[in-house]
């Protein structure tokens, strides 16, 4: 029986690759009077409900979808969360 699952994906650029958008918001930062921030680095923030057979499964899919679309191996690492929704949320109640 399928189940469905919410994941969390976190995409970062690698450290290697400069960061100008983090960069530009570190010294916003600064002007604003935060001494205190060494560095930014900006990523993206996505949520995902998906259906499949088992975590395993679903697992196998995320990490498809990241590495082909959304994210670019070349200069980015992810990560994601996955939570096997409860039956309640799975049914819709």
């Amino acid at each position: 029986m399928a189940c469905k699952y919410q994941a969390q994906i976190y995409v970062t650029l690698r450290p290697s690759v400069l960061d100008p958008a983090g960069t530009a918001v570190q010294s916003g930062l600064k002007h604003m009077g935060y001494e205190n921030v060494e560095q930014v680095r900006i990523g993206k923030y996505i949520e995902m409900t998906l259906v499949a057979d088992s975590e395993e499964a679903a697992r196998e899919q995320l990490d498809r979808a990241c590495d082909q679309l959304l994210a670019n191996p070349v200069i980015e690492n992810y990560r994601f969360e996955l939570q096997e929704l409860p039956a309640s949320v799975r049914a819709g109640v």
